[in-house]
Formats: C-alpha cells, structure tokens, sequence
C-alpha cells in the first residue's frame, strides 16, 4: 500500500490512537513511556501537546511523525493504519503529508535561506526549475521576501526559525509537528513565530499540533492536551489568543 495514493483526502478524523502503549527496555528495565494513550485530532486543528518531562508527550509526537512505532494500540492517518506500513511506506507518509519544526533550527550554516528550503524537494525529486518558485513562495509565506540569499549566520534566531517553517511547509503538508518551536527564541521573536504558526493555520488550514512547556505559547492554539505518566489527564478547547497579523 502507497500512502500517496492509499489515503482519502475527505476521510475523518486526521489523526486517530487507540489504546496506543510504549515500552522501552524489557525486562525490570522496561520504561513504559505511553499507557494507553486514546486521541482525535481534526483537519484545521491547532493543538498544543503540553506535561512535564517524561510525561510521554514527546514519545507521542515522534509517533505521530511516524519516527517511532507503537508497542500496542492503533495509529489511523487519514483512515490509513500506519502499524501496516513498512519503513518505506512511513517514510512516504513522512514526505508527503507531514512537516517537521524542531527548537533547534537545523539548517545548512553555509547554505543559502533559499538553498535550505530547496532540501525537502530535492529529496522528493523536484527539478531545480520545480524547487525555486515553491521555495521563493514558502519564504514570502513566513515574512522572508528579501532574504533569499543570505546564509544563516547572517540572520537573527527568529529569522532562522523563520526559515526552518518555511523549509516544512514548501511540500505543503497535511500537518506541522512543530517540537518547542519557540524554545530557543526571546520573547518578543517566540511572539512572532507563534503568530506565524496561527497564520499557517488559520489562512492556509494546516493542521498544527506543537509540544510546548510555555503556557502562553499554548494560548495560541484552540485546543491544549496535557500528558501526565504516560496517559492524556486533561484535553479541553480554548479561545484562540492572538490571530493573523503577516
């Protein structure tokens, strides 16, 4: 089974767990970093993933991105059981439908803001003549028209963070898994780039499912999901704070 072809665009919901456990280790040095973990995420959503350190929150993210596999329990994308898919088929559902924004930036030092975001459709192929048009739209998107050619060193951390959006979303993904985006950024850029997340979601209907430990970050998305010992304690809707302002 291809996901590129297998999953159905109109199926509900995006993301569905079930009972989804993880253990590491065996024996009596087994960690049970997941205890049955059940959970909805809806097209459109913006949700913020939220608990104390090994709680499972990040344990659950790499799942979610198809960097780790359940121990037990059901992971449906799209309607599509991932448990089914062997390692080059994640990899696909990977390229193809997610995006990844990490705290640390990631990006080539001598290579060029536009060189950077090129990376994803190298990867999947893309001619050069292809790539520039989606890369030069990707960084109008995040605010970087004018920036194309400069190297990381020669941009501030909100910038580079900036960049870095922009790298996941020129493949224009289902979903952005965004890990701490903001963590190792002062507070007047985390402000920016949060307002650049909920302009993401709310103009181009990404779907947007960010760990965070800041809860004013949180208050940017609809919905907060907060771990605790490895199970979901509370999933509750919010005001939106803040919208749109690029």
């Amino acid at each position: 089974m291809n996901p590129a072809e297998s999953i159905s665009p109109d199926a509900t919901p995006l993301i569905e767990l079930r009972g989804v456990t993880k253990v590491y280790g065996t024996g009596s040095a087994a960690m049970q970093a997941l205890r049955g973990v059940d959970l909805r995420i809806q097209r459109g959503e913006f949700v913020a993933v939220m608990g104390a350190s090994g709680s499972g929150k990040s344990t659950c993210m790499n799942i979610l991105g198809c960097l780790d596999t359940p121990t037990s329990g059901l992971y449906h994308f799209q309607g599509v059981e991932v448990g089914k898919l062997t390692r080059n088929q994640r990899a696909l559902l990977r390229r193809h439908y997610l995006g990844f924004v990490f705290q640390s930036f990631n990006l080539l030092n001598r290579t060029s803001a536009l060189e950077n975001v090129e990376l994803p459709l190298i990867y999947r192929h893309s001619t050069a003549s292809q790539r520039r048009p989606r890369a030069m739209k990707a960084l109008m998107q995040v605010g970087l028209t004018g920036w194309e050619h400069h190297t990381p060193g020669e941009l501030s951390g909100g910038q580079q963070q900036r960049v870095a959006i922009a790298r996941a979303i020129v493949t224009e993904p289902v979903v952005l898994l965004a890990d701490e985006p903001t963590g190792n950024l002062d507070s007047a850029r985390s402000l920016e780039i949060m307002e650049l997340l909920a302009c993401l979601n709310q103009d181009h209907g990404i779907t947007i499912i960010m760990v965070t430990h800041e809860p004013d970050m949180a208050e940017y998305a609809k919905r907060i999901v907060h771990f605790r010992d490895g199970l979901i304690e509370k999933d509750h809707s919010q005001p939106k704070k803040g919208g749109c302002s690029l």
